[in-house]
């Protein structure tokens, strides 16, 4: 059986939400956790449904790096799409990691365009000063670096296509 994390998400200005995850690979280069169920309420981009609750997820976090990305689905497994979150990198202490959301999100459907989300919140959030002007540049660096692999076709990474759901569940139940 998988190792349990508790994920604490930080998104400035907002209460700490705490998520508890299998740890279903653990590689230095990159962790991958499964979400076996969801449980905010349903996630809507531009009127579709793309992640429901109750439904599984499996996050990948590089380590060191100011992203992570989320294979999201409906409650039935069906995936919609790939959610990658602009972050700083993830700290890891023992069996509880730290998160910390830089508002900036990018959202990839099976079908149609990608499409980034939340640049007013960003905005808002440095005008606030929950975000100062060097985490700003940093988080618009990663943009551009997730913007020219997107526009290579190389974007989500390998590992975000190669372990899909079955293989996620698989692997923490091994």
């Amino acid at each position: 059986m998988s190792r349990l994390i508790q994920l604490e998400y930080h998104r400035p200005g907002k209460k700490v939400a705490v998520y508890e995850e299998q740890l279903v690979l653990d590689r230095p280069d990159v962790k991958v956790l499964l979400q076996r169920e969801y449980s905010g309420e349903d996630v809507y981009v531009a009127d579709t449904l793309t992640l429901e609750a109750g439904a599984p997820i499996v996050w990948y976090i590089p380590v060191g790096a100011w992203h992570d990305i989320g294979r999201f689905h409906l409650k039935d497994g069906t995936l919609t799409g790939w959610y990658t979150n602009l972050s700083k990198p993830v700290q890891f202490d023992g069996d509880t990691w730290t998160a910390n959301d830089l508002f900036l999100d990018l959202w990839q459907p099976t079908r149609g365009e990608p499409v980034w989300l939340d640049q007013n919140e960003l905005e808002l959030a440095v005008k606030n000063g929950l975000i100062d002007q060097s985490t700003l540049k940093r988080t618009l660096n990663e943009r551009t670096l997730v913007d020219l692999q997107l526009g290579q076709q190389q974007w989500p990474p390998a590992i975000a296509k190669d372990i899909d759901l079955e293989q996620a569940f698989a692997l923490a139940d091994s």
